[in-house]
């Protein structure tokens, strides 16, 4: 497909993938990008390419692309000016940061400068618009979003890709630019009231920041925020609905509570709706599950 027009309105972000034929990430044969605007598809490009390298097994089991496939195909140097039209400038997706890798490793093999463009990871943002699932490969996400989707197929991949952006801005009413910012810090802790159904529990929190609405209900009912697990935390409360998915059930705060309560320890881990304090947000907190509140 061709370059879109130049009059044509600029997407909001533009989204790539690549497939390569070996354990080498320059060897780039096959890119597909996708620009989205207004919470849709606003052009698509791909192409195969001649990687100048030699195809490996395992690779072409994964993606079906073989030497004889790109015979007489563009290579990365040839195409270079059409991928810097499309990223440069722009809010650039990958699913997983491989592609941009791929991307930098392909510009300094065949001798072309770096494509400046501002990246953002689609992998980060589906975990923290749906914390829940068990896990955020690509595939799965599809079939949880309902986005017809080709596996290692470069220009399926990004599409797929791109309408995961887009319907987590749709799930959590977050901006693009809101995902294009840093994480933001979150401040002190609340202190703990001197009474309440929580007093002497010491607690922390996975899946809101320490500052966050369920820190200041915890504290309001006598509870003290620790900054993790540690000695005498009594409990760990965990921001999400069970059953845990694996982004709980693989989290540094979960695994040590997990090996203090076989130690013999008094610890619970409980979700945070099981404390009944009625002030969990409608929609999932935009932040890291493995976060866990600092000490006030």
């Amino acid at each position: 497909m061709s370059v879109p027009a130049t009059d044509d309105p600029a997407p909001d972000f533009v989204v790539i993938d690549v497939e390569t034929a070996c354990s080498r990430v320059s060897s780039i044969c096959q890119v597909g990008v996708v620009g989205f605007r207004d919470g849709r598809e606003a052009f698509a490009w791909e192409t195969l390419l001649d990687p100048c390298d030699e195809f490996h097994a395992g690779n072409v089991q994964v993606h079906g692309i073989t030497a004889n496939h790109v015979a007489g195909q563009p290579t990365f140097a040839q195409v270079h000016g059409v991928i810097d039209q499309h990223l440069t400038g722009r809010i650039t997706v990958a699913h997983s940061l491989f592609d941009k890798g791929a991307l930098a490793a392909a510009c300094r093999v065949h001798y072309r400068p770096p494509i400046e463009t501002r990246w953002l990871d689609s992998v980060r943002v589906a975990r923290r618009a749906w914390p829940d699932l068990d896990n955020h490969r690509l595939g799965g996400l599809a079939r949880f979003l309902g986005v017809p989707h080709r596996h290692h197929d470069a220009l399926s991949d990004a599409r797929a890709a791109g309408w995961v952006i887009v319907r987590a801005i749709e799930h959590t009413g977050q901006s693009l630019a809101d995902w294009m910012a840093p994480p933001r810090q979150p401040g002190p802790a609340p202190r703990p009231a001197p009474d309440g159904r929580l007093l002497g529990e010491r607690l922390a929190i996975l899946g809101e920041p320490r500052d966050g609405t369920l820190a200041h209900a915890i504290a309001a009912q006598g509870g003290t925020i620790h900054s993790s697990v540690g000695l005498t935390t009594t409990m760990l409360v965990v921001a999400a609905r069970q059953p845990f998915g694996r982004s709980v059930l693989g989290s540094t705060a979960y695994r040590r509570a997990a090996r203090a309560i076989a130690d013999g320890r008094e610890l619970k881990i409980v979700p945070a709706s099981a404390l009944g304090l009625d002030c969990l947000p409608a929609r999932p907190m935009n932040i890291p599950l493995d976060t866990v509140a600092d000490a006030a």
